[in-house]
């Protein structure tokens, strides 16, 4: 009986599952569309039943029906998420309120300084190794026990999203030890055990889920899960982790040097790295591949950008999609080939949503400079996409700062998609971008995971050989020199705007 390897990934909009034979072969694939909810200024959330496990089992259950196998054929499953959620849940797995987002949700911010001011500088370095940031789910615990004490004493829990898709599936309670380590800080130690005297700040140690590498077996599927995911009872099912540990499995970032772009909601970026890099800027761990490390970083702006910017400044290509035109992100594309690198002297700052690293600052707002009467909407959206190159530019600056050789740039997400896009990056920062064959992301990575830990491969390493480079892009050697000052200035708006940008917060309350 062939073997077949599952990997389900549920995102910030759309769910994605894929399904792979004993060869890697692609022999199904399947995208639930969902949306993320944005209840107030800061705050960014998912209804974990409806949504993550609600599309896990449509997902699972479409991807049998298009591959045409039976159930018991799934060697393995490997469930991802989005990283750094946090998610009370009963002891039934029930979630106690909707699910609060990863580091793009800032309405922690009292209890992070309550956080830093009682640690002391000092101590928060050696607990997190930086500063503590939004992604950091203990203030999120935080910020439940201070502000919702009901949720907060039912609570059996306290998930992320793969450890919630996890336990519906199996019964058991478990995490991935890198994304335990890398946002759960303090309360995970490297050796895979809970800290408990870290832990009276926040909850009971015994509210955290078990740590596990994540290839590890969590469990097998149970008969209830059985029947609202269509898999067979007793099938395998891995630990699972973050959506961006995924895509880089997906992207081949299974070496020191190896870097990949995330271009999802967001932009996340994954370093391989021989050691532990700590910079107050970007976020240092240990790595699921064994015996590596990892350099994390993301931005609140990538895909959430473009969609602004197609709601707001393209209606009428909106309309056009919708009477069956061509898609609406593909036609704003027209005319950005004929505007110079730069935007004819028009800089974004992607602030809409706050900004993670490198700055750190929830409270960043937007800025477009430079405007002059002859720019058009056309300069406007260019100068958006070259933002977010300019943020990458600035992650790649920090990892060589701090002596990382980087051997490949691996670009994934449906940013992909957009080769406009991909040229500006490669642009401005001097550098080729590698895109994958497949570009599945997460999915394909878990689906690569469960194989692994079904014993089709004998390592990571051996993951190499499912890992297909399709194009690279090459740079403009000529524009990497233009956008090298306009990447300076880039940096200086936000330092000469940031007391600006938090009084007018303040001022307005948002």
């Amino acid at each position: 009986m062939e073997r077949y390897f599952m990997g389900i990934d549920v995102g910030t909009f759309e769910t994605k599952g894929v399904l792979i034979d004993q060869d890697c072969r692609i022999t199904a694939v399947h995208t639930e569309k969902h949306t993320m909810e944005n209840p107030r200024e800061g705050y960014f959330e998912h209804d974990a039943e409806a949504v993550w496990w609600g599309d896990f089992c449509k997902t699972s259950k479409a991807l049998l029906g298009k591959a045409g196998i039976r159930a018991e054929q799934v060697s393995c499953v490997c469930p991802s998420t989005l990283g750094s959620d946090c998610l009370p849940v009963d002891e039934d797995c029930r979630p106690l309120r909707k699910a609060i987002l990863y580091g793009i949700d800032s309405r922690a911010q009292e209890e992070i300084s309550w956080m830093t001011a009682h640690y002391g500088q000092d101590r928060v370095k050696e607990l997190f190794g930086r500063p503590i940031v939004t992604g950091d789910v203990a203030a999120k615990i935080l910020w439940i026990k201070n502000h919702e004490p009901e949720v907060y004493q039912r609570t059996y829990k306290f998930l992320t999203g793969a450890s919630y898709l996890t336990a519906k599936l199996t019964g058991e309670y478990v995490i991935d030890q890198f994304l335990g380590q890398a946002s759960f800080r303090p309360l995970y130690r490297t050796d895979l055990t809970i800290r408990e005297e870290e832990c009276g700040l926040y909850c009971r140690p015994d509210q955290l889920a078990q740590p596990r590498f994540v290839t590890d077996l969590a469990g097998t599927v149970t008969a209830q899960a059985a029947k609202e995911t269509g898999l067979a009872e007793g099938t395998n099912v891995i630990t699972g982790t973050g959506d961006s540990t995924a895509e880089a499995v997906s992207a081949g970032v299974l070496h020191p040097g190896d870097l990949m772009l995330q271009f999802g909601s967001t932009l996340f970026l994954y370093c391989c790295t021989d050691r532990l890099i700590q910079d107050d800027r970007v976020r240092g761990n240990n790595f699921t591949v064994p015996g590596t490390f990892s350099v994390a970083a993301g931005t609140n702006a990538a895909g959430t950008l473009t969609r602004w910017y197609r709601d707001v400044m393209f209606p009428d290509a909106i309309r056009l999609e919708q009477e069956g035109g061509e898609n609406a992100f593909q036609r704003m594309l027209d005319g950005l080939e004929h505007i110079p690198a730069g935007s004819d002297g028009l800089i974004t700052l992607p602030y809409l949503a706050g900004e993670r690293t490198p700055i750190n600052d929830p409270n960043a707002k937007g800025l477009i400079f430079g405007l002059k009467l002859s720019h058009t909407r056309a300069h406007l959206y260019k100068s958006a996409l070259e933002s977010v190159g300019y943020a990458i530019a600035q992650h790649v600056d920090i990892l060589e700062e701090n002596g990382v050789n980087l051997r490949n740039i691996t670009a994934v997400g449906g940013g992909v998609k957009n080769p406009v896009w991909m040229q500006i990056v490669s642009d401005i920062l001097g550098k080729p971008i590698q895109i994958p064959e497949i570009t599945l992301g997460a999915s394909y990575g878990d689906a690569l995971m469960a194989a692994l830990a079904a014993g089709r491969f004998r390592s990571f390493e051996d993951l190499h050989e499912a890992i297909q480079i399709g194009h690279t892009v090459l740079p403009n050697r000529s524009l990497h020199q233009t956008y090298q000052s306009f990447q300076k200035m880039y940096a200086e708006l936000y330092l000469a705007n940031r007391d600006l940008m938090h009084r007018l917060g303040q001022n307005t309350n948002c």
